[in-house]
């Protein structure tokens, strides 16, 4: 894992694709760049970006997806960053066509590209600007390589590559993939120089190509969505921005739980149920209580989430925001979907509104 004082450096996971997406962010100017964003992930990276501060000033895709959908168009509207892929894709609202050699500027950090084609003919790998790790995408991967049977792929290509563009990287570089299927989050350059059993120890172009077309894999389930999909950058073909809901806007933190603002509930408290989750004596405590609120103590709530009224959405409330989360999660896990967190809890209320009867 990546250790610098001057990058703040992510790891995100899509389990469904098996998919490693990365925050990239210079520590000190809080530009960020997003690597290989998943679509249904989008909230939990925004979520993040925002809790961390940071200003997302490009997102970059290795190649185009097979097995998934990008979230680039989807970051681009959120954010207003650029969107990167390599030019030989040919992707009409891509803003940065990228070519070997090219270069990402992040606040005072930089990632310059490397074409690696092979998996498909538009990889490419982004390596730091002092060669300390690089962004492999599905041409690398831990102890593997990226296939090359669809999308224009080549074995030999894909060997070339490997080894003239990333084996010539030093050993102590850290491979960051764009997927693994066996929990492993990194390698090194000189660990799959030496141990990787597709092209490691020597291997020769005649043994790679071999291995590679002896895999008899099964066709990408996703392909013919995903592919057409990502050509566009993941921009839905209404081209439309999908929102979390329709009854209040809803911001989703990086641990997942949906909030208001105490200003939106100040506004709009007779289109909610109120839901209250302290201990019955902080009621009559100095931050006091919202007026209609239903009391429900966290230690009773999983036993009556089934008795809570469904006619209109319910925002929950305790003290900082902390236990109401929890009974929001809880709400979520019996599939209900109009819940919201009070953000801040009665601190933020009495802060941004005053007294409780406000």
């Amino acid at each position: 894992m990546l250790r610098d004082e001057q990058i703040i450096f992510r790891q995100l996971f899509d389990r469904t694709s098996c998919t490693y997406s990365y925050v990239l962010g210079c520590a000190r100017t809080r530009e960020a760049v997003l690597i290989d964003p998943v679509f249904a992930h989008h909230q939990r990276d925004m979520a993040l970006l925002q809790e961390l501060e940071l200003k997302l000033v490009a997102v970059l895709d290795t190649h185009v997806h097979a097995d998934h959908i990008t979230g680039a168009w989807l970051a681009r509207e959120a954010t207003g960053c650029r969107i990167a892929l390599a030019k030989v894709a040919d992707g009409p609202l891509v803003d940065f066509p990228l070519v070997d050699g090219d270069s990402i500027p992040y606040g005072d950090r930089m990632l310059r590209t490397r074409a690696t084609p092979g998996h498909t003919n538009g990889c490419l790998s982004y390596v730091d600007n002092d060669a300390r790790f690089v962004f492999t995408g599905d041409a690398l991967m831990i102890r593997g390589t990226g296939r090359t049977d669809f999308q224009e792929g080549s074995a030999a290509g894909l060997y070339e590559s490997i080894q003239e563009q990333l084996f010539s990287l030093p050993d102590d570089c850290v491979v960051l993939p764009g997927h693994d299927y066996s929990g492993r989050a990194t390698s090194t350059i000189g660990e799959e120089r030496s141990f990787n059993p597709r092209i490691g120890g020597g291997a020769s172009t005649t043994d790679f190509v071999g291995h590679l077309e002896n895999l008899d894999l099964p066709h990408p389930q996703h392909i013919d969505a995903a592919v057409p999909a990502n050509l566009q950058s993941g921009r839905p073909p209404d081209g439309t921005y999908p929102t979390l809901g329709t009854w209040a806007p809803l911001t989703i933190t990086y641990a997942g739980i949906p909030e208001i603002t105490a200003q939106w509930l100040a506004a709009n408290r007779n289109r909610v149920h109120l839901i209250d989750v302290r201990e019955s004596n902080e009621l009559t405590g100095t931050l006091g209580a919202l007026s209609g609120v239903r009391h429900i103590p966290l230690d009773r709530f999983r036993d009556e989430v089934a008795s809570l009224p469904t006619d209109l959405p319910i925002v929950v409330i305790c003290r900082s925001g902390r236990r109401s989360g929890l009974a929001v999660k809880i709400m979520q896990s019996t599939h209900r979907t109009d819940v919201a967190n009070l953000r801040g809890g009665m601190l933020e209320w009495r802060k941004k509104i005053g007294s409780a009867k406000s």
